[in-house]
């Protein structure tokens, strides 16, 4: 994985903060971490995920997770920040948190909790680790101890987090390891964050009796792993003393059954039917449905029409998409399915009709506009796909992908100068300030726009390179 390669180099690389001069972090008390600067180095660190090829960017499941995640964070009275859960596509058990309210989940974390309640405990335990501050107050204190860069200890902290392995190659090296010795959890830092994160599911209206079934069965696995424990079980360690407080805790509270919420059932059969190779995928929900071995008849249904559709058997994909439909209300993960079905089988036509017809029910859902931006940028209808992006962006300015299908539309329409202020617009989304700066430099000096155009990107320009000369500046003093 290049990111923790990258990572490794970064981390080894660091200069002592005995060279550096350090800034002042305030007490820590307090922290000793500002939520500015701990969102910063968050960001600081999402630049790098984003580029990995790890990344998993899929507008629904990315959804998914974020409206379970602040269903969570909502209950939590220790929350005064916002929260950006992201996936990586790794098979192995695990989730992260990051500085700054990012949490990381692999996609085998959702495909291993056999139900909603098991995942929204992973959830809660991480969303917890940052309320009660845990990362900010690791990292304040090796700063306070003046130990190492704020560079190597991002680095670290997110080797420690991501991939066990990398962590191990990384404490190979004397420094490295110093570093990624100190930023594991403490045990009491983990069992305020069961104890804290119990809380929550409870409040949220999940199971809290899920966590601790989760942690149970991941501890049993690990005598069956070839390769050692899930990646979870290296970063947080579980004991049977730590599970039996789980327990504990959870005696005096009424037990309800909490159904999963048909969302929860899609996309892990979503990921599935992506991740798997596409044979091995029909096979599984073939047989999970003919031996009536699954938890969601419908997201079975929906795993095989997706599977089919990825080894071009369209006509099965569509007697399963119609079974789908028989079994569940009108759900906008549905319909997105069947407009990718109606492109592959049905043609253009079909597909932006599809589109159209499903907008009016879900004009919001990311993974519906973005397709059918992307159908009409592909049937040569840029204008229409402009409009389509446009009008969205009045109401969501933040989101990059917009920006990027704009920047399309625009270099469809040969405007160059408002196809490089929008992926302008989209780097600085993402966090890059310098490639926004590119962008618009490249736009200036393409020849097109009116007076009123070049003005406006001028402008945004000296902002832009402000912010970043900014941003390089207090970089440098870490």
């Amino acid at each position: 994985m290049a990111l923790r390669a990258f990572l490794i180099l970064l981390l080894l690389a660091a200069p002592c903060a005995l060279a550096e001069g350090l800034p002042d972090l305030g007490e820590v008390a307090q922290a000793g971490f500002s939520p500015l600067q701990e969102r910063r180095l968050g960001e600081s660190i999402m630049r790098e995920i984003r580029a990995d090829p790890s990344y998993y960017d899929d507008a629904e499941a990315t959804d998914y997770l974020n409206g379970l995640g602040n269903r969570l964070a909502s209950r939590s009275p220790d929350a005064r920040q916002h929260f950006d859960l992201f996936l990586l596509r790794d098979r192995e058990i695990n989730a992260f948190a990051l500085p700054g309210g990012f949490i990381g989940v692999n996609t085998g974390l959702i495909l291993a909790a056999q139900s909603e309640s098991e995942l929204a405990g992973v959830l809660a335990h991480e969303i917890a680790h940052v309320t009660q501050r845990h990362i900010a107050r690791m990292i304040a204190q090796q700063k306070q101890n003046q130990l190492v860069s704020l560079a190597a200890l991002a680095a670290s902290l997110l080797l420690s987090r991501v991939s066990g392995q990398a962590a191990e190659a990384a404490m190979a090296f004397g420094q490295a390891g110093a570093i990624q010795s100190q930023l594991n959890f403490t045990r009491e830092n983990e069992r305020d964050a069961d104890r804290v994160g119990l809380t929550i599911l409870d409040q949220a209206g999940l199971d809290p009796h899920a966590m601790a079934i989760f942690f149970e069965r991941l501890q049993r696995a690990t005598r069956v792993y070839e390769t050692g424990a899930p990646s979870y079980l290296r970063t947080h360690p579980l004991t049977f003393e730590r599970i039996a407080d789980i327990q504990n805790r959870t005696q005096g509270l009424v037990y309800r059954q909490i159904p999963d919420s048909l969302g929860f059932q899609l996309i892990r059969a979503k990921l599935r039917a992506q991740l798997d190779a596409p044979r091995d995928a029909v096979v599984f929900f073939e047989q999970s449905l003919a031996e009536r071995k699954f938890l969601s008849e419908a997201a079975s249904r929906y795993g095989l029409a997706a599977s089919l559709m990825r080894v071009k058997d369209h006509a099965r994909a569509r007697k399963e998409l119609e079974a789908l439909r028989r079994l569940v209300p009108a759900n906008p993960i549905v319909e997105t399915l069947a407009c990718e079905l109606a492109s592959g089988a049905g043609g253009p036509e079909a597909a932006l009709a599809c589109y159209r017809e499903a907008l009016k029910t879900y004009p919001s859902y990311r993974a519906l506009l973005y397709d059918y931006a992307n159908a009409l940028l592909r049937t040569g209808r840029p204008g229409e796909a402009l409009r389509l992006v446009e009008a969205r962006l009045q109401v969501i300015s933040d989101d990059h992908r917009l920006y990027v299908l704009q920047a399309r539309a625009y270099a469809a329409l040969n405007q160059r100068l408002s196809q490089h202020r929008a992926q302008a617009e989209a780097y600085v989304r993402l966090g890059n300030l310098t490639a926004a700066v590119e962008q618009l430099q490249i736009g200036l000096k393409s020849g097109d726009g009116d007076f009123f155009q070049l003005s406006s990107a001028e402008a945004r320009l000296r902002e832009l390179r402000k912010r970043d000369a900014e941003a390089r500046a207090e970089a440098g003093k870490r």
